[in-house]
């Protein structure tokens, strides 16, 4: 850490290994040097993955943040940050205009952090990347359902991770409803979070109006051919999804049927995951006769089906 306070004024990215940070004789030296390197005029890019920093290192990074014009990226996965560290970031985030990517997985961040967080994006307008992946209290459906008030508001977030975090289907509904007024976000992984059937047939009716979503990652969500079945539907009308992740979600021949008819009239997807499933001959069969009309897909995954 001395050799990174001696050159600061030259450093634009940094990546503090955790045995660095706990070198540090007390946390509040922890902090001091945390803060010392953020003074940089230079820095643009921090990354302190897994050094265990808490709530105290987010609370003092907030400080910062609110006065540190040249920060870009943010990287704060696995660090033991709990709603109280993340209700600090977020007020920072309310003020700060040059930070574009925000990474808070592997964290321990429930509802109230993501509550925080959501009102910290109504008044942002820099953010593009909030990364919440993997929250171990989990943001649930309750933090689902404020984020999804930001996202009605928010016009700069272009990816939203929420992997691994329960949201439930009524997270996945709630985000459904932001989905068919936000023009921005791009990319949303929703992969594992117990969203069932119910959730994707709301995604599939945002999906019929919504004009900037490409990516969407559904994998391990149960959603089955139901599910499948309603997302086909919106894949007639939808122009602008290039990539749909359906890994792992109990999908049988009928919901690869619906999928297949939906290939042959749509013509802006290109990547489409269906491995893991329960696909047989039959759905094997008519997706190989969607390919024969559809001219935009070049990326058809299948792997460990029952074909």
């Amino acid at each position: 850490m001395e050799s990174v306070e001696k050159s600061k004024h030259l450093i634009r990215r940094l990546e503090i290994q955790r045995s660095a940070y706990e070198k540090q004789s007390s946390t509040t030296a922890q902090d001091n040097a945390v803060l010392s390197v953020m003074a940089s005029s230079t820095l643009t890019t921090l990354i302190l993955k897994d050094t265990l920093i808490g709530d105290n290192g987010a609370q003092a990074l907030s400080e910062a943040l609110k006065t540190n014009s040249t920060l870009i990226t943010l990287n704060l996965r696995g660090n033991g940050i709990r709603d109280d560290g993340a209700e600090a970031l977020s007020e920072a985030l309310k003020t700060n205009w040059t930070l574009t990517t925000l990474h808070l997985d592997i964290n321990c961040i429930g509802h109230k952090g993501a509550e925080a967080l959501s009102k910290a994006l109504k008044a942002n307008s820099t953010l593009t990347t909030l990364n919440l992946r993997g929250n171990f209290f989990s943001i649930g459906d309750n933090g689902a359902q404020a984020l999804s008030k930001a996202l009605k508001i928010n016009s700069t977030l272009t990816t939203l991770n929420l992997k691994n975090n329960k949201i439930g289907h009524n997270g996945a509904v709630a985000l459904s409803e932001a989905l068919k007024t936000n023009s921005t976000l791009t990319t949303l992984n929703l992969k594992n979070n117990e969203i069932g059937h119910n959730g994707a047939v709301a995604l599939s009716e945002a999906l019929k109006t919504n004009s900037a979503l490409i990516t969407l990652t559904l994998n391990y969500n149960l959603i089955g051919d139901n599910g499948a079945q309603a997302l086909s539907e919106a894949l007639k009308t939808n122009s602008t999804l290039t990539t749909l992740n359906l890994r792992g979600n109990g999908i049988h021949d009928d919901g690869a049927e619906a999928l297949s008819e939906a290939l042959k009239t749509n013509s802006t997807l290109t990547t489409l995951h269906l491995d893991s499933n329960w696909i047989r001959q039959n759905g094997a069969v008519a997706l190989s006769e969607a390919l024969k009309i559809n001219s935009t897909l070049t990326t058809l995954n299948l792997q460990n089906n029952k074909i």
